[in-house]
């Protein structure tokens, strides 16, 4: 072999080496950003706060993990600056409002996002959303709610998880809802319930304050996964098992497929793949890392994961429901 041959193998060698270090080294002394859609305090924020502490460990170079929150159009602000304004080299994650995923479906004019064109990094929990009354209300099942003349809910915006089970309650379940706007987050809207300005709300069992449910101060009256929790009350419906009929049953599958992906990181399409790889095995190793647990657990959060290439699949398969459930779904979410 001539010297020549010897030479070109040795550098091409020697890239090969380098290519994975550099990739491997890139994070030292960085730091990223998770971009959060809601104001502090809510489940979203909760979540993306548990995760900066424990994930910059299973990264190489270990860097520094930043939450920044970005409330607004239910946590499309935060999703629109990932795509427009946000580095692309890796260091600036998104978590946002997972029903966003469906009404992008539903209402492509509106919601102008594919959100199959992201690169997804992993879900920490399946949503519990339950809708719930104040006590002070008197209303302790769904009939009774259905009885009342009206009642007032909070919203953060069209397409969060909250928005869709309250359209879920009026529209498919015929509760005289009135949606009251205007709130930027789960925080300000469980203090509105405190003060009687609203009756009640649609939200994550985990967000829900302990003395909340330890004083019985809520009454839940349905909830949108077949999931449970230890300290709910073993009464409380599933949506879908109690669908009015077979259609009702089909368009809540579609309207609920999102809650899959109830904690979802994501990170823009434009980073590259080798780092993408580092982000979801980072992820990955978090979901396991003792020490996160034990904060998930302490803090009353549910935990089970999805990550990488599977929450793209429940992305794609949301996209791959046929039309007529479709447009059968956008009768329930309008006004």
């Amino acid at each position: 072999m001539s010297k020549r041959c010897v030479a070109v193998i040795g550098i091409v060698g020697a890239l090969a080496t380098q290519a994975p270090a550099s990739a491997q080294e890139f994070y030292k002394g960085k730091t990223i950003n998770i971009l959060a859609g809601f104001s502090p305090g809510g489940g979203y924020d909760i979540n993306a706060r548990v995760l900066a502490r424990h994930i910059g460990r299973h990264i190489p170079g270990n860097p520094s993990i930043v939450v920044q929150n970005m409330p607004g159009a239910g946590s499309l602000n935060a999703v629109h600056y990932l795509d427009n304004a946000a580095a692309k080299d890796g260091t600036v994650l998104n978590t946002f409002n997972f029903g966003a995923i469906g009404e992008a479906r539903l209402t492509p004019d509106k919601i102008k996002l594919d959100f199959r064109k992201y690169n997804w990094i992993g879900s920490i929990s399946q949503d519990l959303t339950v809708c719930y009354v104040w006590h002070g209300l008197g209303v302790k099942t769904l009939e009774e709610l259905k009885a009342r003349p009206k009642v007032h809910y909070g919203s953060t915006g069209p397409g969060s998880s909250s928005d869709l089970n309250q359209r879920i309650l009026k529209n498919i379940f015929g509760v005289k809802l009135q949606q009251v706007g205007g709130y930027p987050g789960s925080a300000e809207q469980r203090i509105a319930i405190e003060r009687g300005e609203l009756d009640g709300d649609c939200g994550a069992w985990s967000s829900i304050p302990v003395e909340w449910i330890s004083e019985k101060k809520i009454n839940p009256v349905i909830r949108s996964s077949p999931a449970t929790a230890a300290d709910m009350p073993p009464n409380v419906p599933y949506s879908i098992d109690i669908a009015p009929n077979e259609r009702a049953r089909q368009i809540m599958q579609l309207l609920l497929a999102s809650n899959q992906l109830g904690r979802p990181f994501m990170a823009s399409a434009a980073v590259p793949a080798e780092r993408v790889k580092i982000l979801r095995e980072a992820f990955a190793a978090t979901m396991q890392d003792p020490a996160f647990i034990a904060e998930i657990k302490k803090l009353r959060l549910p935990l089970s994961p999805i990550v990488g290439e599977a929450a793209a699949k429940v992305v794609d398969d949301i996209y791959a429901i046929p039309t007529d459930i479709v447009e059968a779904a956008k009768l329930v979410i309008r006004d």
